[in-house]
């Protein structure tokens, strides 16, 4: 940026120049949109009335230096005026450029913020009391501020909070899926192997009481039979997954009749 670019100090030291006051820009035209309000029209004016041209004026003021102050006593009306007028009826208009006129003051103020935390802040070098150059000191403190403020999701409070669409909390919350997912397989799978397995403990506990009924006994079938070379109960010879396990637990069941 130029240094014509840089609004007006009023200050004797430019780097006191820390307030909306220290600086001020320049008005806005005659022909800027800004000015183009309907004014409030006295119906009766009175010498010390708030005119239209001074509406104008004072709208152009705010815009320059984002004070309601400033503006007020540049046109020699006091606020309380100013604020009587903006609240009657039909000045509407004038209470809009109003708002809009610090809306231009605080951007500009946030420009000037940005300028500030990246460019810097012209600082004089001194030795000994004597000037012996100036340079753009940046303000490591506002720019950590405009950061946090401008991007909140990467560098505001927020950022510290785990949550969804933290990239920590995604990443943490994508584990816990796929752990989840693999409990629930494998709790499948072994409440398919111990289903297995207890149906076979049972046909075979049937085939040991038909045995010893001999004659007596009635046939028995089930849908998925299978049995080995002497017709005892075996699980089926499948290659479906769970099967090692579903031998394991049928020997156990074997070993330690559950019923």
């Amino acid at each position: 940026m130029l240094e014509s670019d840089h609004p007006t100090s009023s200050r004797k030291i430019a780097r006191q120049a820390t307030s909306a006051v220290a600086f001020t820009a320049d008005e806005p035209e005659d022909d800027d949109p800004l000015l183009a309000f309907t004014p409030f029209l006295h119906p009766a004016p009175r010498s010390n009335s708030i005119t239209p041209e001074l509406q104008r004026r004072f709208v152009a003021t705010l815009a320059a230096t984002g004070i309601v102050k400033v503006a007020a006593r540049h046109i020699g009306k006091s606020l309380e005026a100013l604020y009587r007028l903006r609240h009657r009826p039909g000045a509407e208009g004038f209470a809009e450029a109003w708002d809009a006129a610090l809306e231009r003051g605080v951007q500009r103020l946030e420009d000037m913020a940005v300028e500030r935390a990246m460019v810097g802040t012209r600082t004089p070098i001194v030795s000994c009391g004597e000037v012996l150059g100036w340079w753009d000191k940046p303000d490591n403190a506002l720019l950590r501020f405009l950061l946090a403020h401008r991007m909140p999701a990467r560098y505001g409070p927020q950022a510290h909070e785990l949550g969804p669409g933290h990239p920590v909390y995604d990443e943490l919350a994508g584990q816990a899926q796929a752990e989840v997912a693999a409990i629930r397989r494998e709790l499948s799978q072994e409440v398919t192997s111990r289903a297995m397995a207890l149906q076979v403990f049972r046909r075979r506990r049937l085939w040991r009481q038909q045995q010893a009924a001999g004659d007596k006994a009635g046939p028995m079938k089930d849908a998925w039979d299978a049995s080995g070379p002497d017709g005892f109960p075996e699980l089926p010879n499948w290659a479906a997954q769970g099967m090692d396990r579903a031998r394991e637990i049928l020997a156990e069941m074997e070993e330690n009749p559950p019923f």
